[in-house]
Order: C-alpha cells, then structure tokens, then sequence
C-alpha cells in the first residue's frame, strides 16, 4: 500500500508547469550565458531583482533575491535579532522560523492565531504589559500551518501598534498569489513600506526546486543583509534566478499560477468535504487559498498515537505540536498541494480509520 503524505508543503509535479521551465532555461542559457553561468554579486540576478522591484513599485536597492525564502529570512534574523531579544509570532506558527529564531536566543512571544488573523488585542496587551518586540513575524495570507488570512482591519491595527511600539513588522508572504476565493488584500509593505519588511518566494508559484526567494525591505537595511550576503556566498544561484526571470517576464508565470491555483481549489474541497464526511468531529476553517488545513480534534485526543496509528495505514501528517513552543497535543496540520483528490478521499479514509482506532479506549478522556 502505496503512502499518502499530508506532510509537505510542495505542488505534485502534475501542476509544475515543466515545459515552461525548459523553455525558460533556454532562453535563459541562449540570451545571457555570461549572467547566469557565471559568478553574481550578493544582490541576485539583476534582472530578475528589477523584475521584483517593478512589481512592487520599488527601486531595486530595496530588493535582494536570495536562495530561497528561509535564507531571505536568516539574513533578516541574522540582521536584526540577537540573543535575548524579543520577537512576536502567531500560535501556530511555521516551525522552521519557530527553530531559527529559538537558535539565535530569541525570546519568542507567541500570540493566538484566529481564522481573521493574530489577536491584535492580545498582542496589545503584550506590549502594554512591558514586552518590547524588535519585530514581529507575519505570514498574513493562507498562513502556514493554519491557512488563516489576516484581515484588512487588522493589518491596520498592527501596522499602527508597530510605529506606537517601535517595531518591525516581517511580513512573510509566500502564498499571496495562490488565493482561490475571496478578494485580495493589500499587502502591508505598500501601506509602509518603511516599518515593513516582505519576504516571498517562488517556490510556491515557479517550482520548490528553483529555491529562488527575496526581501523587499528600506534601502539601509536591504544594505546591511546584502553585506552579511556577501559574506556567505559570492552569490546566490544565478541560473536558478536567471530561469526564473526569464519564466516571469514570458508570463509563463501567470499561467502556473492559475494551474495551481485550480488545484488547489480542487484538493482544498475535496479534503474539507472528505472530513466533514469521516472524521466529524474534526474542526477546521475552509482555506481561500494555500497548501494548508489546521484541524483541531476534541481535548484529550493524543495526536502523537494518531500519528503512530496513521503510519501503520501508510498515512503521514505533521503534529500541532511541532507549530508551538507549548500545547498543540490535539491539533495537526494537512497539506493538500501534493495530493490529488483520489489520494486524498484514500486518505482522509485512512486517517479516520486511525482516528477511530485511538479514540476507541478514551472514553471520557476525549472532550
């Protein structure tokens, strides 16, 4: 019996749009060999870091691509946060970030995540009560691992508390393009632009394999992350960017996205249904876009022996536990990018069969 994975953030391969990709990488190789097989400097691609800069209504010192979003991030940590500081995240919150800032020292407050975003009255008390934050870590749009978007309102407040309280926002938005319902929200670094640092990536958009990600942040600081840039590498990967820009400016991007998107919308419907149908006693917000679905079981449910039980009927999922410095015991997160709406009915079916399995003996236990 073949293994059905909820686990990973990534598009199957059936949406990567890999003719375009070949296509892109050889007009990348036949009209700027020396540019992309070649050393760069730390900024990225120049094109492909104009490209970026134009879509963002920014002068390209604003801008510096990376290799990959999370090494766009460990600049911006590497920057900005020193050991003991103070840095706000959402509950849940994406566990690699999570990992990084407690390596640096960081002082992690985590503030409730709801299905309209962090609690910025929770947040305000947090700051009222004497917390000093140097930033705070947002993924505003299908919010990994809840898939929640924060709400217009609410960028606002969050926006005012951070010039009130002297702080960064990290606005961390590598799932913008990939809404399926619902209208778009402005993104908060052109609302200011000067107290707001963004992250994205291509990964979700282009392909995981390009590892192509990037900052837009104020000239200074984008300065200072191009030095500690420098310093790690000569550059990042040049032909992975130079592929990439060539697979923008064609539009071939726009026609990924839409890929994606509609399977997205697919998965996302066929894995909510599918609960409500096996497991009713699942909780969760339909997404309007993303990879992913948070869903909360009854208290008392060990979801650590969900996963044991899910593995034995070849089923993989990823823990509320690994989003969280504490709690999550009955909460897990699905991914639905890389399953197809078979495999998810197969295993969502699996899954409930585990989750019978477990609660069977729990008698009261489970509220």
């Amino acid at each position: 019996m073949a293994t059905i994975s909820f686990t990973r953030g990534a598009p199957s391969l059936d949406i990567i749009d890999v003719e375009g990709l070949r296509e892109a990488a050889d007009r990348a190789l036949r009209e700027d060999p020396a540019g992309v097989t070649a050393y760069g400097t730390a900024v990225g691609y120049r094109p492909l870091r104009e490209w970026i800069a134009d879509q963002h209504g920014v002068v390209p010192e604003r801008v510096i691509v990376t290799n990959g979003s999370m090494q766009a991030d460990a600049f911006l940590f590497d920057a900005l946060v020193q050991t003991g500081d103070t840095v706000i995240t959402e509950l849940p919150t994406y566990d690699r970030t999570l990992l990084s800032l407690r390596n640096r020292g960081a002082d992690v407050r985590m503030v409730e995540l709801e299905p309209d975003g962090i609690d910025v009255a929770a947040l305000e008390r947090v700051l009222v009560a004497g917390a000093r934050p140097k930033l705070a870590h947002i993924i505003p749009n299908f919010q990994n691992p809840a898939g929640y978007t924060l709400s217009s309102a609410k960028r606002e407040r969050l926006l005012e508390l951070a010039r009130a309280h002297e702080f960064i926002v990290f606005e961390d938005d590598p799932y913008i393009a990939l809404r399926f319902e619902g209208e778009a929200i402005e993104r908060m670094v052109a609302a200011d632009p000067d107290n707001v640092i963004y992250a994205s990536s291509f990964s979700k958009t282009v392909c995981p394999g390009a590892r192509v990600g990037y900052l837009v942040g104020p000239e200074d600081l984008i300065a200072t992350i191009v030095k500690l840039a420098t310093w790690s590498y000569i550059s990042p990967n040049m032909l992975a960017q130079g592929i990439v820009n060539q697979f923008a400016r064609s539009g071939a991007i726009d026609a990924s996205i839409e890929t994606v998107k509609a399977a997205l919308r697919e998965r996302a419907t066929a894995l909510c249904d599918a609960l409500e149908r096996e497991i009713p006693d699942a909780r969760f917000v339909r997404p309007q876009g993303g990879y992913f679905l948070w869903v909360e079981l009854p208290r008392g449910v060990d979801v650590d022996a969900l996963a044991e039980a899910g593995a034995e009927r070849d089923v993989q999922f990823v823990k509320g536990t690994d989003f969280v410095l504490e709690g999550g015991e009955s909460s897990l997160r699905l991914a639905y990018a890389g399953v197809t709406p078979e495999e998810i009915e197969e295993g969502v079916a699996r899954l409930a069969d585990a989750y019978r399995a477990v609660t069977a003996g729990a008698g009261a236990g489970v509220a």
